[in-house]
């Protein structure tokens, strides 16, 4: 779907007197609620169903700075970047490190974790999404900081199999 069409659609929503309209297709949701009372403003929510993964655009700038520090070393960075797994958002919402804020956070850099173990929380709608290990080794990066919004598919952490 494209922006004209969507366009179209919610120029018909508010001409039909409508409130709220929902349109799911395979790979876009759209929510358009008008306003009552006969009031012009409108809402218009579109969720795109990720196709391919992305990164919000400042942790990417980020990304960016911290892989072009160690790739200036050309031949030890791709070496020590192979043997690291990547462990990836599975959800779009807000990742804590902590169950709470008065608790201990699940993991450190240096932690051993095993298969299973709770790394983080994601929050997405108002439930918190326990995202467990799917490897074992130890912690050697924590690539998000805590309370900020990550992507599906965004990386989270570095472990070290070995």
């Amino acid at each position: 779907m494209d922006l004209k069409e969507i366009q179209n659609l919610i120029k018909f929503v508010a001409k039909s007197g409508a409130s709220e309209v929902k349109l799911e297709m395979d790979d876009v949701k759209i929510t358009i609620k008008t306003g009552t009372e006969g009031s012009t403003s409108e809402t218009t929510y579109i969720q795109q169903v990720p196709v391919a993964p992305t990164v919000p655009q400042q942790p990417m700038q980020q990304q960016a700075q911290e892989q072009a520090a160690p790739a200036k070393p050309a031949e030890s960075a791709p070496a020590e970047s192979d043997k690291y797994i990547t462990i990836k958002s599975p959800i779009i919402g807000t990742f804590y490190r902590k169950p709470s804020p008065d608790k201990p956070t699940f993991v450190e850099v240096g932690s051993t974790i095993k298969q299973g173990d709770v790394l983080c929380v994601i929050e997405a709608m108002k439930l918190f999404n326990e995202i467990e290990s799917e490897v074992s080794g130890k912690i050697v990066k924590v690539l998000v900081d805590d309370s900020s919004p990550v992507e599906f598919d965004q990386p989270l952490f570095l472990v070290d199999p070995s």
